[in-house]
């Protein structure tokens, strides 16, 4: 399974369930990397969407522990263990965990690739991914040029599990 993660320089990754920055070649770069592919989150996140709705042209499954929660176009599943039956329907190169971050987390161990967006920048922030650099278990297999959209810097990394 796959991840996907915009990241600030401390791993920050949201603030009042949004994106801490939008730019534009990283919401790009997403759509290229899930499109026709299967995209799993949290209730959290798909309302953070545009009308709350899934995202197109993907499979969205929602993990929430609201029984009661329900909405057009997507699975829901209300436990890890649901989720993981769920996504043995897919090819797991197919999969991609986009969060927020308690999914992330609780998806962290069963993933192998991580792509992330680093922005070169400190946010405030209440959301945050796991720093991957400090983990041993991986490691950048991928990086991009730097690039620059108007003062703010990032680059494109991709870590792979050892």
């Amino acid at each position: 399974m796959n991840i996907i993660v915009a990241a600030d320089k401390n791993w920050a990754i949201g603030k009042d369930n949004k994106l801490l920055v939008s730019i534009p070649a990283d919401m790009k770069m997403f759509r290229q990397e899930t499109t026709g592919k299967v995209v799993v989150m949290g209730r959290k996140t798909l309302e953070s969407f545009p009308n709350g709705l899934p995202l197109k042209n993907r499979t969205n499954i929602v993990l929430t522990s609201n029984r009661n929660y329900s909405v057009k176009d997507a699975v829901i599943v209300h436990s890890l263990e649901e989720l993981l039956e769920e996504i043995k329907k897919y090819p797991t190169e197919q999969v991609y965990c986009i969060g927020g971050d308690s999914i992330y987390k609780q998806l962290l161990p069963y993933c192998d690739t991580a792509h992330v967006t680093k922005i070169n920048f400190a946010y405030a922030a209440d959301s945050y991914f796991p720093n991957l650099d400090e983990m041993p278990e991986w490691q950048i297999t991928q990086r991009s040029d730097e690039q620059t959209y108007f003062d703010l810097e990032y680059e494109f990394v991709k870590y792979e599990r050892k």
